[in-house]
């Protein structure tokens, strides 16, 4: 654990005076709940920001999610069945990699009644919870959930030497929480791309990440932010795409994240595979020799509109393809599999697509472009069989 700079201006008698001034707070409430904390306004309420032990939350906290189809019943939504378990999952991964990790601060409401505030001054308080006292969660109940279950199950010690920040509002209306829980939801949802290009240099984020930079065919034309990709900017995929596509690679899975593959050494077999498949395959050649400048929206458009790769279902079919072609053992693709792989037509109007992932939309804008991409994944599993008979891999 990093440890806070010591080398300081405070003058050591200054630390001890402090200290000295605190400590009779702390001795005269030890029968309850004493933290340090910061006053500040917002939205004309008086609110605190203090840090409390994991061991203190399970008891400190409680979750008041509505039920049924009445939002009044409770203080925030229903949890969202998995949610909590996912991010217990990623703080238990983390510490035993001693990894870094982090939680959001937690948001909640409690009657100012309900707790005593002793000013030190300058925003500097000690905010003291009697016990009995219940702070209601407006904002992190899976957080909660997760911290929870962790401090009560044999792994408690992982973070049992943590500490996690709470905002505390003091107030008291139930009618006023559920405000502050609906205005803390307004924040838009992050963008899977954007997620995926500010994860960890590690597993299939750090193997699409090297790919974006040593594949043509995917640099400088991969949104990493975005949702989709903007065909004026010139953009065919993202990296949300392409995370899925690495993934369909090597474990037949769209969700594997790949953590114990060597991101240098597969990325290195995998951009060899992908430079000879895109270079050989007449459906990307154009594509994949010329740089962004060079190409134009039209093309990139016409593209996107005729070729299924540049599609993510196309992508996903190809990845699931390759992981045909791949020996974990040797990190090797085999190159005579990926140049057959390469001699198939992968624009839509082939009639290998037809009635698996591209069908006939009997109301097209363009009569003569009447083909659609379908998403779901038996048409892909029904597409990958197709191929293989018809190469006879199988």
């Amino acid at each position: 654990m990093s440890q806070v700079n010591e080398d300081s201006n405070v003058p050591p008698e200054v630390k001890t005076e402090f200290r000295a001034l605190i400590e009779p707070f702390f001795s005269m409430y030890h029968r309850e709940r004493c933290y340090l904390g910061l006053i500040f306004q917002q939205g004309k309420r008086t609110m605190l920001q203090i840090n409390v032990p994991a061991a203190d939350l399970p008891v400190l906290l409680q979750a008041k999610p509505s039920t049924g189809n009445d939002p009044d019943s409770g203080k925030n939504r229903p949890e969202v069945p998995g949610h909590g378990n996912e991010i217990k999952r990623y703080i238990v991964d983390r510490v035993k990699k001693r990894k870094p990790w982090i939680l959001g601060t937690l948001t909640a409401n409690v009657a100012p009644d309900k707790v005593t505030i002793l000013e030190l001054g300058r925003g500097i308080c000690i905010v003291v919870i009697r016990r009995g006292v219940k702070l209601d969660i407006t904002d992190g109940q899976h957080r909660k959930r997760a911290i929870h279950e962790l401090i009560e199950s044999p792994e408690s010690e992982l973070i049992a030497d943590n500490d996690f920040p709470i905002t505390l509002v003091l107030e008291g209306s139930d009618r006023q929480c559920q405000t502050d829980f609906r205005d803390m939801a307004q924040t838009r949802q992050l963008d899977k791309s954007l997620l995926l290009s500010f994860g960890e240099y590690s597993g299939r984020v750090g193997i699409t990440k090297e790919l974006i930079e040593r594949v043509p065919m995917f640099q400088d034309k991969t949104e990493k932010i975005k949702l989709n990709p903007s065909t004026k900017n010139k953009l065919i995929f993202t990296t949300s795409y392409l995370a899925k596509f690495v993934s369909c690679i090597f474990a037949n899975n769209l969700s594997d994240e790949l953590q114990d593959y060597d991101v240098d050494e597969t990325s290195e077999a995998l951009a060899s595979c992908l430079n000879q498949f895109f270079s050989e395959c007449s459906s990307t050649q154009y594509i994949f020799h010329k740089s962004v400048e060079e190409l134009t929206v039209d093309e990139i458009s016409s593209f996107k509109e005729d070729c299924i790769i540049g599609t993510s279902v196309g992508l996903e079919l190809l990845g699931r393809l390759l992981y045909c072609t791949y020996s974990a053992e040797s990190n090797y693709f085999n190159e005579q599999r990926i140049s057959q792989l390469a001699q198939i037509d992968w624009l839509r109007e082939n009639p290998l697509w037809k009635d698996n992932v591209v069908r006939i939309d009997p109301k097209p804008k363009n009569p003569d472009k009447p083909y659609k991409i379908s998403f779901g994944a038996g048409s892909v599993a029904t597409a990958v069989k197709i191929v293989k008979i018809n190469l006879k891999w199988i």
